[in-house]
């Protein structure tokens, strides 16, 4: 049964931490129609408007923004004017049409404006450099019983094909192409999405998550496919900052900025594996960013490491050679959390390995970027990421 009225659902009141995370996670930013209105209180009966801004190409479209992550508890009220809605429907499914009708009208005018050679997005003032919506310390619990549906349904109303995603509200400085070496790890991997998404929202990052596919069974080749990643990402947009990220380390730290710095980046410098310490002081390994031009100063990735060990440890010798340093957050920005889990019969600890380490200095120029080589088997893009299939040619194990 539908009626026509004026519709109001009320979240209620909750910790930020307890609301649900289609709203706290996957919305830090509501792109809203002028038909509608957010309205938000902070622990107070007075319900006042959020603060809202007309976006480029016409009054008809609106960003309403909520700073969600400061308030020790929030009472949230979504109303429509009216419009027919069915009478069970859900706050959810209300907030999921008006994301889909601000697709579609942002399709309109971007659209329009790409036919007056324009980009929107140079319009926008510049997103500030500390990201305002952040929540800093995160609670990260793996939910297997979780399903794909139930990922997309709570992550992905703001994502666009490929995993990729813009800032509505400001122009990211900050274009970041996210490379997942996998194979065989779907289960890590939904965490990884479901975590990660909104986390790289809120640090208002123009984004994209690729998932680099070792084809085959053969033995498995970390730094071979993250290069194959980078190579793959450029292709498809001019990304600037590249973050490489094992798919089974979630950052408990939203303030831990998945972006590029004056030297590269090591992240994850606290995992829960090592008890939150760093193993050893060249330790380069798990999620790490370097900008393109640093990429590119060092080689980038060595191809030759076959099996598990010493790429991580070789990457950090190129950068260290080329007259760089490392940088990194302090121990408690940079903490991760680790989805458990056996090895890969395919990746077991090449003995071989370790020993390629005395010769990077002499290698380094050789065996990188310039020297890779692989085959696409398959590009598979959907609303979370992109599936890139490689064949990089391992031996049998």
């Amino acid at each position: 049964m539908k009626r026509n009225y004026y519709s109001a659902v009320s979240v209620g009141k909750y910790k930020p931490s307890q609301l649900s995370s289609s709203f706290l996670m996957a919305f830090p930013v509501f792109a809203l129609h002028l038909d509608h209105l957010l309205m938000c209180s902070t622990g107070s009966q007075q319900h006042s408007k959020i603060p809202i801004s007309v976006t480029p190409g016409g009054g008809e479209l609106v960003s309403a923004f909520m700073l969600l992550g400061y308030s020790q508890s929030s009472t949230l009220t979504y109303l429509t004017r009216p419009h027919d809605v069915n009478e069970n429907q859900t706050l959810s499914g209300i907030a999921k049409q008006c994301v889909d009708q601000f697709w579609r009208l942002q399709s309109k005018h971007t659209k329009a404006n790409e036919e007056k050679n324009e980009e929107p997005a140079k319009t926008l003032g510049p997103c500030p450099d500390t990201p305002p919506n952040l929540f800093g310390s995160l609670h990260v619990e793996f939910d297997y019983k979780r399903s794909w549906d139930e990922v997309r349904k709570e992550v992905s109303p703001l994502l666009q094909e490929g995993g990729r995603y813009k800032p509505l509200d400001c122009f990211s400085k900050h274009k970041v192409a996210i490379i997942i070496p996998f194979r065989n790890r779907y289960e890590h991997l939904k965490h990884w999405l479901y975590y990660l998404h909104p986390i790289l929202l809120r640090q208002q990052l123009d984004y994209g998550v690729y998932v680099i596919n070792q084809y085959g069974e053969g033995t498995f080749n970390r730094a071979k496919l993250m290069n194959a990643g980078y190579v793959e990402a450029l292709k498809e947009y001019d990304y600037k900052c590249f973050v490489f990220s094992d798919v089974d380390l979630i950052p408990l730290d939203d303030r831990n900025l998945y972006r590029c710095f004056d030297n590269p980046r090591h992240m994850a410098v606290a995992m829960d594996k090592f008890n939150y310490e760093l193993p050893y002081n060249t330790f380069f390994g798990g999620v790490s960013s370097l900008s393109k031009d640093q990429f590119l100063t060092i080689n980038g990735f060595p191809n030759t490491y076959w099996g598990w060990g010493g790429e991580d440890d070789d990457i950090y010798r190129r950068v260290i050679f080329h007259g760089m340093s490392i940088s990194r957050p302090d121990s408690m920005t940079g903490k991760y959390k680790m989805v458990k889990h056996e090895r890969d019969l395919h990746n077991k600890a090449n003995p071989l390995n370790p020993g390629k380490l005395s010769k990077t200095r002499q290698t380094m120029a050789e065996d990188g970027i310039n020297s890779l080589k692989y085959t696409v088997k398959e590009i598979v893009k959907n609303v979370l990421y992109t599936f890139i299939n490689v064949d990089i040619n391992a031996p049998k194990n």
